[in-house]
């Protein structure tokens, strides 16, 4: 007979998980001592007790292992559970890989936002834009609603989002209450419209550009910057303005507003040029 400390290193088993296995029913030792409660295991446990070690290798439940225990001696009977359980790690690991591919996604905006904001620049510029594909959802309601937005859009565009968020905004005008908004991301191919999502391509052309640091509630100080250099210039503006949320609320944390940045994005026409 050994005790559970010699039991322990025969089989690879720890001591907890020895005491385990008999609460559970699936590992009796052949005698308990009602004295000391001390638990002494016999030659024929050690079989019983590499078997489910090597079942919890494979991840079999201990309900399912208990199971099996009882009702089988040999491994032909065993087969339907083989399958069953092959099945449930083909599922863990498809579940898996996409966890993998978000983890990826999540890291790599990560490292992006953290080197933008070691060299953004914080000065009004003008540049060209390409057109590009983007799939978004047209809505109308305050603008601190638009987390819930893209939280819609996350789900339904998924694996087809290539860029960072944005809004579209179709007012010429701040309102309070029944703002119209697309929120959108930038998508490869592949994706198609269904139910509330819409795909469509957004026109490029020259627009006038700022990136602010700070707080959402702030933008008002980067639009005045923004529409003073439009005045400036003469430059007649085209809707819808473009908010890209180059680095906000994290996955996990809300973070420090003051290190979130948003690029203004204002598209224009030279008047003169086209008289």
């Amino acid at each position: 007979m050994f005790g559970i400390g010699q039991f322990s290193r025969i089989t690879g088993l720890t001591v907890k998980t020895l005491r385990l296995y008999h609460e559970k029913g699936l590992l009796e030792p052949e005698l308990v001592d009602p004295a000391t409660g001390y638990r002494y295991y016999g030659s024929r446990n050690v079989e019983r007790a590499r078997a489910i070690a090597y079942l919890r290798q494979m991840e079999f439940p201990l309900v399912e292992i208990k199971e099996i225990m009882e009702r089988f001696e040999e491994e032909d009977g065993i087969l339907p559970f083989l399958e069953k359980q092959r099945t449930r790690i083909e599922s863990r690991l498809s579940q898996l890989g996409q966890v993998e591919q978000s983890l990826e996604a999540a890291i790599e905006s990560e490292r992006e936002a953290q080197e933008m904001l070691k060299r953004v620049d914080l000065e009004v510029r003008e540049k060209e834009l390409q057109a590009i594909d983007v799939a978004g959802l047209r809505w109308k309601g305050r603008y601190e609603e638009t987390g819930k937005a893209f939280q819609r859009l996350g789900r339904t565009a998924g694996r087809y989002i290539a860029g960072k968020a944005m809004n579209l905004y179709y007012d010429g005008e701040y309102k309070e209450e029944d703002a119209d908004i697309e929120s959108c991301f930038a998508v490869r191919g592949g994706i198609k419209a269904s139910g509330e999502l819409k795909v469509h391509k957004l026109a490029g052309g020259t627009c006038v550009s700022l990136i602010h640091k700070g707080p959402y509630e702030q933008l008002s100080r980067a639009y005045a910057r923004v529409f003073e250099y439009v005045q400036k210039k003469k430059y007649e503006t085209l809707l819808p303005i473009r908010e890209i949320y180059l680095k906000g609320p994290g996955m996990i944390f809300k973070g420090n507003p003051n290190n979130y940045l948003t690029e203004i994005q204002i598209m224009v026409t030279d008047a003169k040029r086209e008289q």
